[in-house]
């Protein structure tokens, strides 16, 4: 959900179960949930990565998150606490920050901190377990926003609209500025995945590579 994890990262089990001090084997088990539930992928039953997502399984995750998250913000625009909204202004002014200094993996981060304590507020644990579980799956591919595609606005930063709705108590404005953030704010990042879904760029799974690069053409048209 955090972005931790690139699009085609491979786990090794033995070295999570050292990261995290338990046996290989409930690491397999928790591995093998995650693939049943799409999160990651298995290859020749063997090897698993973070599933990476197509144009059109990222666009149609889009359009049920524009209504639960909407229907999250207006929830949480009439229970929201003075503490709670304290502490979602200070995600997103660590989120500018992280922007602006090329923090990318920290933006990414700031920005799923940010939304989930908005959806945190709405006080539906049933509704926030629906989110997170769509978060698990698009969390690998947010890491492409940055830098080649990152949020862009009209007008203001559409989580200020969201900060906004949530101190005067307006469930209407809460709901549109997460959905205007979604499509607003996602432009760049849809016209970089049709790019990739023409075979214009690729993202090599290696961690030591750069994320997003151009696709070498060679003889004809490239293929995906």
């Amino acid at each position: 959900m955090e972005g931790r994890f690139r699009p085609g990262y491979r786990f090794k089990i033995r070295d999570l179960a050292a990261a995290m001090n338990v046996s290989d084997t409930p690491c397999r088990e928790a591995l093998m949930q995650l693939v049943r539930e799409r999160v990651l992928e298995m290859h020749s039953g063997r090897s698993i990565s973070a599933a990476p997502l197509t144009l059109a399984q990222y666009l149609e995750l889009r359009e049920i998150r524009l209504e639960l998250e909407g229907m999250a913000g207006e929830a949480a625009a009439r229970h929201i606490t003075p503490a709670q909204l304290r502490r979602i202004e200070e995600f997103h002014q660590a989120l500018i920050k992280a922007e602006r200094t090329g923090d990318w993996s920290g933006a990414v981060r700031l920005n799923w901190q940010f939304h989930h304590a908005v959806y945190l507020a709405a006080r539906k644990p049933e509704l926030l377990a629906l989110i997170e579980g769509i978060w698990l799956r698009n969390g690998p591919m947010l890491n492409l926003q940055y830098p080649d595609a990152a949020p862009h606005y009209d007008g203001e930063h559409q989580h200020l609209a969201v900060i906004d709705g949530l101190r005067k108590h307006d469930p209407v404005k809460v709901r549109a500025a997460i959905q205007h953030d979604m499509i607003e704010g996602g432009r760049a990042f849809v016209q970089l995945l049709q790019r990739i879904d023409r075979g214009e760029v690729s993202y090599p799974a290696v961690d030591d590579e750069p994320l997003v690069r151009p696709r070498t053409r060679t003889h004809g048209p490239a293929r995906r």
